[in-house]
């Protein structure tokens, strides 16, 4: 439930019903806007029942909450959550995207690829240093030397790096060399993992599991917020039907229903949803349009040569084109693409 204070309650009033809340054996999420204060009361549904907290001095109301899941809900909060990682927004007015290969294969070539990704306009870049396979013998990443890597990228470039997290071990050292911490698709409904990057500082983009129905998605989302890191974003890259064309099924109808159902921002990955580098552009532009706050995309300098996701890889002057057809959708869409440059179909500056 959360409970709503009066506008302009005095602090002392808001201690005084906290103190009351915790010494009952409550969990709170202290939210205070610029009109309302609402504390977010996380506890044994039948011991609120019993409260008379209407009754407590400074209270405004008492409002249920329906929903499975708390934190996340827009009954807890209304306005949209927008993280800021130095001067980069995730949720706001600005579209980001999150460009780069699916792994970290050298030196050279995420240096390159780091280059290619700043020269097109994006503000961070993607790249996978510890690798889930479904195989055991196919690529699994170079680890923390791939880290080192990405972030000699950032200090050369000054780009935003987001990696993936695989368990509860490596967190702190990812945390180390990364703006923000990926729980891949297989990782959804690691609850240990949750729990553990809930405890980290850095933003988290959670990805949806290969057959999870939203609410567990949300639920997923909910051990973290619940842990105390409430810079979640969350990620639809597709999920497992009948239908054998595409490596997944994209669910773009998801982007407007995570928007009405929560706060958190969402954005998508059509490279990992199509698998194939051709319905990449069209469906990063359809996900701009129904309503994503941001795009993660793979790009390589040689696809034909990546260690894993070539097919899906979008080669530079791809990347370019894509770019600069995204600024148009979203002024379209009265948002931004700031700091991308325009491109014509062969990658030329104009």
């Amino acid at each position: 439930m959360i409970v709503v204070m009066e506008h302009g309650v005095h602090q002392e009033k808001l201690e005084k019903v906290v103190d009351f809340l915790k010494s009952r054996g409550f969990s709170l999420h202290i939210s205070q806007g610029i009109e309302r204060t609402i504390i977010g009361v996380l506890g044994d549904k039948t011991q609120k029942e019993n409260l008379a907290l209407e009754a407590l001095d400074g209270v405004e109301k008492v409002v249920a909450i329906i929903t499975p899941y708390k934190l996340a809900s827009r009954e807890f909060r209304n306005t949209d959550t927008v993280i800021k990682i130095g001067d980069v927004t995730i949720g706001g007015q600005e579209l980001q995207v999150m460009a780069g290969p699916c792994a970290v294969e050298s030196r050279e070539q995420i240096l390159e690829t780091a280059e290619i990704i700043k020269k097109g306009g994006a503000k961070i870049m993607r790249g996978g240093a510890y690798k889930p396979r479904t195989s055991p013998y196919a690529f699994q990443g170079l680890e923390e030397k791939g880290l080192e890597y990405l972030a000699e990228a950032r200090e050369k470039t000054g780009l935003l790096i987001v990696s993936e997290v695989m368990d509860t071990r490596s967190v702190e050292v990812v945390a180390n060399y990364v703006d923000i911490l990926q729980v891949g698709a297989r990782n959804m409904q690691n609850f240990p993992l949750l729990k553990e990057v809930g405890k980290s500082s850095k933003p988290i983009v959670l990805k949806r599991g290969l057959s999870a129905t939203i609410e567990e998605w949300i639920m997923a989302a909910e051990y973290i917020l619940a842990a105390g890191n409430h810079q979640v974003i969350l990620c639809e890259r597709g999920i497992r039907t009948f239908e054998t064309y595409t490596r997944n099924t994209l669910d773009l109808s998801v982007v407007p229903i995570i928007k009405h159902l929560t706060h958190l921002p969402i954005i998508v990955d059509p490279s990992h949803a199509t698998g194939k580098w051709r319905l990449v552009n069209p469906m990063a532009k359809a996900a701009i349009a129904a309503g994503a706050d941001g795009l993660i995309i793979e790009v390589h300098p040689d696809p034909k040569e990546a260690l894993c996701d070539g097919p899906q890889s979008l080669m530079p002057e791809k990347y370019f084109q894509l770019m600069g057809e995204l600024e148009q959708v979203a002024n379209v869409m009265g948002r931004t693409l700031q700091g991308t440059l325009h491109f014509d179909k062969t990658g030329t500056e104009g």
